[in-house]
């Protein structure tokens, strides 16, 4: 008799086992963070157009607050200004230019799964006045690197541009 309930028990012993196995406390997988991707888009968009309107206003401070303390600045025929302070001897100069009017358009913000880095890319249009009183136009395109900030704002990592001539 005991020989006839042998596969049963077996099965019974195996069911059983794999239900203790499964059921073990086994550490849950990390949760996915939550997708903030369009509201950091928003973010930058609004930072982006709040520093252009700085620029126009040539308010070096407030053009300055966008870039973290460690950014570099690649522009065109120019060392890499790395720092807050090698970049804002770039910008002064460029807001101190004769009949100076920007105008950036940023043509897409692409944010990270992450939510920490974004990189945005569009064309900028500068004009200036040259020293016989004729406008000089600069047009080009540009890359910015955002990264965000422990406080969750976001700053410039990295700035570069290139002329379209």
């Amino acid at each position: 008799m005991l020989r006839s309930h042998g596969p049963l028990l077996l099965a019974a012993t195996v069911v059983l086992s794999s239900c203790i196995t499964g059921c073990s406390s086994q550490p849950a997988a990390p949760a996915a963070p939550p997708d903030t991707r369009a509201a950091d888009e928003a973010a930058i968009r609004a930072a982006d157009a709040d520093w252009g309107k700085a620029a126009t206003a040539k308010d070096l401070d407030k053009v300055m607050s966008y870039y973290a303390d460690d950014a570099v600045l690649f522009a065109p025929k120019a060392p890499a200004s790395v720092g807050k302070d090698s970049i804002r001897k770039g910008w002064q100069g460029l807001l101190s230019a004769p009949g100076l009017q920007m105008t950036i358009t940023p043509s897409a913000v692409d944010v990270a799964r992450s939510g920490d880095i974004a990189v945005e890319r569009g064309s900028f249009n500068v004009v200036t006045t040259d020293k016989k009183g004729k406008p000089a136009t600069d047009t080009g395109q540009f890359v910015i690197v955002w990264k965000k900030q422990a406080d969750g704002n976001w700053k410039v990592a990295a700035d570069t541009n290139a002329d379209d001539k």
